[in-house]
């Protein structure tokens, strides 16, 4: 990088929420008990209302299918689950007293090599229309989610849980066939991955085994019946739903009594809104960042946080079958088009040079990061090591200045993106580094219809841009089980279809190790088999931008690795 372009960029802690403007600090871990100090009656009624880029498909914590807008606001809004991932990034106990700890009764790993943990579910728990919480839902949970039929039951955890039991009403033992390294945080990303389940509403479709009545139950969405802060009251299409503090909650009744989301897909008219006072949070890409940069400038009420929680990455289409043109199969031209990719205009396009560029799924600043950045295979832009490596393969330029190959063909890939500002930007910055090369690359979106269909994320020709979770959970992503197709009903992560067998060791060894160092030791080889394969290329990690407004307290900062809630403890917050 040029000195020009270095002193464009801001270096920052690259997983931890930028504070622009101070905000009050959160209690670091869940109160047990406890409701709004003061006579409740007396006080004025608080209402917040919340702006969020597109509407959800769904509310609850996890779907049986991929096919779904999963909004991180409402999941935090309306369910709970076993454990919590606080502002650190720790996991806390949420329905359960305790979590799970290696080598105790709850936690203990026979000479067979299966497991068991065990739960303690806290006492007078309820959903939000009354009926007693119990283990047996989460057993229920368990049967749902490990039914072939409906799309989840080879997905880590669930396919390697032996069985699920209920000993009493407040007691759950989860036996596993096999060592399940994070079998004490059931928590994957901001995704549960035991969230429980409501036999009295979904048992019936369960008995009759109507799968696609199970899937396309209402209850995932508009009659969402849950355990979280707030209970759904109110869901108007394209518009936004409401939800009311829920008095039975676990933590307590929430503070703001009532929260409205309004679903806002232009950036501009949530902005407004905000200066207008008519909204007091703008969360989950209600806003870009330039206009969480004006909000700041123009309102010296306003408080502007960027979180680092996902990982953005170009994924090459690799089943031979679906590959168009055949050459991004070959090793040398993905690696040709990774070296010509400037990622500095993505940066300063997108991010105002407040960005972190990406090079691996696994982000900077966490404790095995230095191993992490010594294992992986770096793409440095530049033309001269892409065109070198093209020639090898055999594509030369042609008098136009594009490269075709031996049979005089030009190379056109696709380049696809989700629509939206942000992403159409993106993906015509890296379309011009590639077109710079001499590549005769082609702009596509994927329509909004099918934006939440699995099979269509899964079967692009060329090359597809899209956000997943980072971490060391995102590395089982890539792993061959995780391939979509129509036995998994297109759910898997793994959408360019890439499989590596060495790598599915890798990861199966990872999930049943234990020991820490052997573990970073894992990791670093699998950040090094992705970065030289290339199964996707790093972008960058995908800055969301959250503003709200001084008077609403409580928000602070979030560990990205952990889940990039914001509303982590939402009952905490107070609008003044």
């Amino acid at each position: 990088m040029n000195a020009a372009r270095g002193r464009k960029s801001v270096r920052i802690l690259p997983f931890v929420l930028i504070i622009v403007a101070s905000a009050c600090a959160p209690t670091s871990s869940p109160p047990s008990t406890g409701t709004t100090a003061g006579g409740e009656a007396n006080r004025r009624e608080q209402s917040l209302v919340a702006a969020v880029r597109v509407e959800p498909s769904r509310v609850a914590a996890k779907a049986t299918t991929s096919q779904f807008v999963n909004i991180k606001t409402s999941v935090a809004l309306f369910n709970a689950t076993l454990d919590l991932i606080d502002d650190r990034g720790a996991p806390q106990p949420y329905l359960a007293e305790a979590l799970p700890q290696l080598n105790t009764d709850s936690w203990q790993v026979f000479p067979d090599g299966r497991m068991e943990t065990r739960y303690r579910l806290k006492p007078d728990l309820v959903w939000h229309d009354g009926t007693p919480l119990t283990a047996n839902d989460f057993v229920f949970s368990w049967q749902v989610f490990a039914t072939p039929e409906i799309g989840t039951a080879t997905s880590p955890p669930i396919g390697i849980i032996e069985e699920v039991l209920a000993p009493d009403d407040r007691t759950l033992v989860i036996q596993w066939r096999q060592l399940y390294s994070w079998a004490g945080t059931l928590q994957a990303g901001n995704i549960p991955e035991l969230p429980p389940l409501p036999p009295h509403i979904l048992g019936e479709p369960y008995q009759r085994a109507d799968w696609e009545g199970i899937i396309n139950h209402a209850y995932w969405s508009t009659e969402f019946i849950g355990l979280g802060p707030y209970r759904l009251e109110r869901w108007e299409p394209g518009s936004f739903f409401e939800g009311v503090a829920f008095d039975r909650y676990v933590f307590g009744r929430p503070k703001i009594d009532r929260v409205k989301v309004l679903f806002m897909s232009d950036a501009n008219a949530a902005l407004s809104s905000l200066l207008a006072g008519e909204i007091q949070l703008a969360t989950d890409n209600a806003l870009g960042i330039q206009q969480g940069v004006a909000a700041k400038k123009q309102a010296p009420n306003a408080n502007l946080l960027l979180t680092t929680d996902l990982w953005r990455a170009i994924y090459p289409q690799l089943r031979p079958e679906l590959a168009t043109p055949q050459a991004i199969l070959d090793l040398r031209v993905r690696k040709a088009l990774a070296h010509a990719i400037d990622k500095q205009p993505l940066n300063d396009t997108l991010y105002e040079g407040l960005g972190v560029m990406a090079d691996s799924v696994l982000p900077p600043g966490l404790d095995y990061s230095s191993a992490i950045e010594q294992a992986v295979v770096k793409y440095p832009y530049s033309a001269r090591a892409a065109e070198q490596l093209l020639n090898e393969a055999g594509y030369t330029k042609r008098a136009d200045g594009l490269f075709a190959g031996p049979d005089g063909e030009r190379f056109t890939p696709e380049l696809k993106t989700n629509a939206s500002v942000q992403y159409e930007q993106e993906r015509s910055i890296v379309a011009s580094s590639w077109r710079q090369l001499g590549i005769d690359v082609q702009e596509t979106v994927l329509p909004a219809a099918l934006a939440q269909s699995g099979e269509a994320r899964a079967t692009f020709p060329g090359f597809y841009a899209f956000s997943t979770s980072l971490g060391d959970r995102a590395l089982r992503n890539f792993a061959s089980a995780e391939i979509p197709s129509t036995e998994n009903r297109w759910t898997g992560s793994n959408r360019g279809g890439w499989s590596n067998a060495e790598y599915d060791g890798l990861v199966s060894r990872y999930q049943v190790t234990l020991d820490r160092n052997e573990r970073v030791r894992q990791m670093a080889e699998m950040a090094r088999l992705l970065s030289d394969q290339l199964p996707a290329y790093s972008l960058y990690y995908d800055l969301g931008t959250i503003v709200h407004v001084t008077q609403l307290r409580g928000l602070g900062p979030v560990v990205a690795d952990a889940t990039g809630l914001i509303a982590w403890n939402v009952h905490l917050w107070e609008l003044s």
